[in-house]
């Protein structure tokens, strides 16, 4: 007996062409959206996970001086809870005086604007100096000069036309009530004023997005939480998450697993690192320049110049608004030194041996990566872009079908 074959015509293979093409497209939409609407959530689970990367040496040396995994997690937890709350309380003092000296701040930035005009207005005066000639310049000189005479004559003309004579009071009579007068006004009455307090652009802005903002503070308040149940928990997570895959796919699996621990480990903990010796480093050479503030820019500085590409100029601005009320030039160009010294030391000297040798990822895929999450997740996508980019390139890695995206990704 045969079987007749029906062959496929053109029209079902191009609809079974563009279904294999939509669906890809369709899967990448759905997680997008998701990624986004769903940002509070993501942020959230990666930041604990980030801090537990960095505790998690803490947590192994207790270990071995016989601390139970679940004991040594809370002890470690508890410190960095202790050690968060003393940041939190020199932070709040250093911002405190900051805010009572914002009046010398504003009028130091005044000052600035009001030269930086003057400066404008002086060079467009030599321009139309040497562009228009003499003659032109008297005529449209006179003509203005014209104009401003008219207008200041203009006020005086309606004032003498709307001024009308006082009429003599005839004892006896009614005084007839001037044009635009209130009827049953009284003479000498004081009209009742209230007082309303003005509303500052802050409190309006936490008024108005309320509901994020303790959509924010709920999230916020599953962090700790999560770290120590990640801490502590962490072995039976692996064994379980294992479970999942049989024969050779687990140790795929495995393999994955341990090179996302790994590059995630070594960026996240390097930075950590490069942060803290940065921030000591730079507090403690502004407060020899005499900047103010130094243990609340020197942090705040040397953090920011760990963004990558932007971090320079970013790190110069809180030591340079700090050191505004000082109006010495030597000093701006001290801080600016300063801030650029320990950049290129820390990112050409420090970087590459703490945390470069791990992520190998070409410029083009980490510019393509902050835009994407920056997008998504705004701030706090742009700090985690690269240890998410990267991660996903430990799992191309290790799997055999998606090797070569991985090699597309690294450098």
């Amino acid at each position: 007996m045969a079987l007749i074959t029906k062959p496929l015509t053109s029209t079902s293979q191009t609809v079974r062409d563009a279904r294999h093409v939509a669906m890809p497209i369709l899967a990448m939409g759905t997680i997008v959206a998701v990624l986004y609407f769903g940002r509070v959530f993501f942020i959230t689970s990666l930041a604990a996970l980030t801090i537990a990367f960095i505790l998690e040496p803490f947590v192994a040396l207790l270990m071995r001086i016989r601390f139970p995994r679940s004991l040594a997690s809370f002890v470690v937890c508890s410190v960095a809870l202790a050690l968060l709350y003393v940041i939190g309380l020199g932070a709040y003092s250093q911002l405190a005086g900051l805010y009572g000296e914002l009046p010398k701040y504003g009028e130091r930035i005044g000052q600035i604007v009001d030269g930086i005009q003057q400066k404008i207005a002086g060079m467009e005066g030599q321009t139309y100096r040497a562009l228009v000639p003499a003659r032109q310049r008297q005529e449209e000189e006179r003509r203005r000069a014209q104009q401003q005479q008219q207008q200041a004559e203009l006020p005086v003309r309606k004032g003498r036309k709307g001024v009308q004579a006082p009429q003599p009071l005839i004892p006896g009579a009614i005084p007839i009530p001037s044009a635009g007068a209130i009827p049953g006004a009284i003479p000498g009455d004081i009209p009742e004023v209230r007082i309303h307090e003005e509303s500052t652009p802050i409190g309006d802005y936490i008024y108005s997005r309320l509901s994020s903002v303790y959509q924010v503070l709920l999230m916020a308040s599953f962090i700790p939480f999560l770290v120590y149940f990640m801490l502590s928990w962490r072995d039976h997570i692996n064994r379980s998450f294992l479970q999942f895959f049989h024969g050779e796919h687990r140790l795929v699996a495995a393999r994955s697993v341990q090179g996302i621990a790994t590059m995630v480990r070594a960026f996240v903990v390097g930075n950590f690192l490069l942060g803290l010796l940065l921030s000591f480093v730079s507090s403690a050479l502004f407060w020899m320049l005499h900047v103010p503030y130094p243990m609340l820019v020197g942090p705040l500085s040397g953090v920011l110049s760990l963004v990558p590409y932007i971090g320079l100029p970013l790190a110069m601005i809180p030591p340079l608004f700090a050191a505004l009320p000082l109006n010495t030039v030597s000093v701006y160009v001290l801080v600016i030194v300063t801030v650029g010294m320990l950049h290129l030391i820390a990112l050409n000297l420090l970087y590459p041996k703490i945390v470069g040798s791990r992520v190998h990822l070409n410029p083009l895929v980490v510019t393509f990566s902050l835009m994407l999450w920056g997008f998504l997740w705004d701030a706090p996508g742009l700090l985690m872009a690269i240890p998410l980019t990267a991660g996903i390139k430990a799992v191309c890695d290790n799997v055999k079908g998606l090797r070569a995206f991985g090699k597309f990704l690294g450098d």
